[in-house]
């Protein structure tokens, strides 16, 4: 598979409808492998590092899902490339400072994605849309699986997976889901929930990861232990805690339209006119307006068939994107007209929202904030 494929389809779990997929945009969850008798990445000399790159990257080739799969150095794909691959969540912003040494290999689906010599031998990652935290791990452990009996795995009885970062010994295993939250937001309780699932072990972060800003209102929910836990137990706990937030964004929606519904539909009406009609925007704040015509799909003030069109934007106007699609070297003025007017050709067949077709429904009890206990 080619880059031009890659960029010709948004990724089945851009796509998709998973469950609770009008909130949980997708479900990520990732593993930490190394060889032993390796240095890390971060230590090896160039020379080891492509000896450790030849002797992984054939047999992750070989996988049966990998079968027709995207598979590249990293020193074979320009900078633009990489940021691309990058704004689609299919490798690291660590991985695509990388160079000789380093590789990724991902299926035509987009949903599984191995980087190569990134912090460490191997980032094996697994994507689905919508709450599937459980599915993502099945897919991801099974080929962790193949990979142990023909790689010679670094595992230690007591610790249990060694790594690069101390924070990921054991099982080595991050899970998380990318959640859109504008009821939280615009309701200002957003820092409530974050204070709530940060005192219980988990961590929330920005749209691109740690350190990133939570642009558009989506927020990832991850784990932070990795030592002492099993992997069933750390997705069992992490969806239970996505589920009370779930339940508690639904709650704040409704609360939005039946006591501040005129906030309400002036931020969806606001967000329609100036994606309709801007000649220029940010990345930030187109972001954050289609954040808006998102959740008014959710409501029903546009009809269901026009939420993929949305979702797709998103991912296609982030600034390499931009470039790669235009096939030239844009500066941030250039980018910003060229993303406006691509929101505008795909918005102009859309309706003026309809907040008469706005569904209401009973607030359930408000649920307790996530305790140590669930």
């Amino acid at each position: 598979m080619k880059f031009d494929q890659v960029m010709s389809s948004a990724g089945e779990w851009v796509r998709g409808e998973g469950p609770h997929h009008q909130i949980v945009v997708s479900s990520r969850v990732r593993l930490a492998r190394n060889l032993r008798h390796r240095s890390f990445p971060g230590w090896a000399k160039k020379v080891e590092r492509t000896q450790i790159l030849e002797q992984i990257k054939p047999r992750v080739e070989e996988l049966p899902e990998m079968q027709d799969s995207f598979s590249e150095l990293l020193q074979d794909l320009s900078a633009l490339e990489k940021q691309v691959l990058v704004e689609r969540h299919l490798i690291s912003r660590e991985h695509a400072a990388k160079g000789i040494g380093s590789a990724v290999v991902m299926n035509r689906k987009q949903t599984l994605s191995i980087m190569i010599n990134e912090e460490d031998h191997l980032r094996m990652q697994s994507i689905r849309s919508g709450l599937q935290l459980k599915s993502a791990f099945k897919l991801v452990d099974k080929i962790d699986s193949v990979l142990e009996g023909k790689l010679d795995i670094a595992y230690d009885q007591h610790l249990g997976y060694l790594t690069a970062c101390p924070t990921n010994v054991g099982t080595g295993m991050r899970a998380s889901a990318m959640l859109h939250l504008p009821g939280l937001v615009l309701s200002d309780l957003i820092n409530q929930v974050i204070q709530a699932v940060n005192k219980i072990g988990l961590a929330v972060r920005g749209l691109y990861g740690e350190g990133t800003e939570a642009m558009g209102n989506l927020f990832q929910i991850s784990n932070q232990t990795t030592l002492g836990e099993k992997e069933d137990e750390i997705i069992g706990r992490l969806t239970k805690v996505i589920e009370t937030i779930i339940e508690k964004e639904h709650d704040a929606r409704q609360v939005l339209i039946l006591k501040k519904s005129d906030t309400l539909w002036d931020q969806i009406g606001r967000a329609y006119g100036v994606l309709t009609y801007a000649h220029a925007m940010t990345s930030k704040e187109a972001l954050n307006l289609l954040s808006i015509m998102k959740l008014a799909v959710d409501l029903g003030a546009f009809a269901e068939d026009r939420r993929l069109p949305v979702d797709e934007l998103f991912i296609e106007t982030q600034p390499a994107h931009l470039q790669k699609t235009s096939q030239q070297k844009l500066n941030a003025e250039e980018r910003d007209f060229l993303r406006a007017q691509i929101i505008r050709d795909r918005l102009k067949l859309f309706p003026k929202p309809d907040m008469d077709k706005v569904a209401r429904e009973p607030i359930s009890n408000p649920p307790s904030a996530p305790t140590n206990n669930e």
